[in-house]
This record gives structure tokens, C-alpha cells and sequence, in this order.
């Protein structure tokens, strides 16, 4: 199944400021070829999807995580809930793993 991507603002402002900071420019690179992954196949092996236990969607959808990157130093990933909606999912977030 194909899905749509909709971002959050927060998720909007993460992409942003990827975009907007050259250094990172590889590690963009990565969140965007994951992001066309989740787009069609959330359960692609690269992206070792799984539920977030520790956080909720705004109406207590599970959350899940997918890797940008791997085996690297501050490595990207995304948080997605499906929704709203049939073939949606949300981004909530785009941020470095500590």
C-alpha cells in the first residue's frame, strides 16, 4: 500500500532545519530516503520499524519509529502514527537518537 506523508509543524520545522544546514547534508540525504520508504512500505528491513512504547498520539494512536540512519553517532530517525485517515501517515518528528 502507498501512503501519503503529512508532517507535523514540529516535524515540518525538523525537516527545515536539515535542509537549511549544509553539514548535515548526508544525514539529510538519509531522512528523505527513508521518508520514501515509509511511503511505500513501512515494514521496509532499512528503516527496523517498531512501536514506541513511550509515546501517544494525540488521540492515543501508537507511535512508531523508523531509522534514517544506523551504526552512527547522533543517527536520525522518524516517529509516524497512521492517520488521519485511510493511506495517511503523520510524521510527528525528525530528530537525532541521543
Amino acid at each position: 500500500m502507498r501512503f501519503r506523508l503529512q508532517f507535523t509543524r514540529e516535524a515540518a520545522a525538523n525537516l527545515q532545519a536539515l535542509e537549511n544546514d549544509k553539514g548535515l547534508a548526508k544525514k539529510l540525504k538519509a531522512v528523505r530516503k527513508a521518508l520514501g520508504l515509509l511511503e511505500t512500505n513501512t515494514r521496509h528491513p532499512s528503516l527496523n520499524t517498531h512501536k514506541f512504547s513511550s509515546l501517544h498520539g494525540p488521540a492515543r494512536e501508537d507511535v512508531f519509529e523508523a531509522y534514517a540512519e544506523s551504526k552512527t553517532p547522533a543517527a536520525y530517525r522518524i516517529f509516524w502514527i497512521y492517520g488521519p485517515g485511510k493511506g495517511t501517515i503523520t510524521v510527528i518528528a525528525i530528530t537525532s537518537h541521543p
